[in-house]
């Protein structure tokens, strides 16, 4: 009984090691991906996942960053004294047209339906009043750069994103 709980426990341990190891190789690779996109040096991206930023918002710091002229360190440093991506999207004009993906007629939104509802029900002259919701601009900034950088159509990354639990996760789909 004793040799066969050490032996499940043993399994069970390096069956954790691994899937440990599958997501930072994932993690990896998703900061390389969004370093090549942004154009800023690998060690770049891994100072800021040192920043104790979960790593789906890397791409949403350096996007706002690019967009408003401010350093990425001053967008973390707003970031962890509590501000949300609302108010620093708002605070540096980053708003619903810098935002937005383009979407064949038909194409489902997914998790961000009521965006685009918003979308489809505003002229675009008016799309500065879209107020986003903040798990609506991690995944409009994550989406658009898996798409861009993959080269993978913005349509089929929607329609991954129900299939994964965060956007590294969903970079590992997409490139394997």
């Amino acid at each position: 009984m004793a040799r066969t709980t050490a032996a499940l426990l043993a399994v069970l341990l390096v069956g954790a090691e691994v899937g440990a190891q599958e997501l930072h190789t994932a993690r990896d690779g998703y900061f390389r991906m969004v370093g090549s996109y942004f154009r800023i040096a690998q060690s770049e991206v891994a100072i800021l996942s040192d920043w104790d930023l979960p790593p789906d918002e890397i791409p949403v710091v350096l996007f706002i960053a690019r967009g408003a002229g401010v350093s990425p360190e001053a967008l973390v440093a707003l970031r962890r004294s509590g501000r949300s991506w609302v108010e620093l999207a708002d605070r540096y004009a980053i708003g619903a047209r810098a935002l937005y993906l383009p979407l064949r007629e038909g194409a489902s939104a997914g998790a961000l339906a009521a965006a685009y509802d918003a979308f489809r029900a505003t002229p675009v002259g008016e799309w500065p009043s879209i107020h986003l919701a903040e798990s609506d601009i991690v995944a409009l900034v994550n989406i658009r750069v898996l798409s861009e950088a993959l080269g993978v159509p913005a349509e089929e990354v929607f329609r991954q994103t129900s299939r994964a639990s965060s956007f590294v996760e969903l970079y590992e789909l997409l490139v394997h």
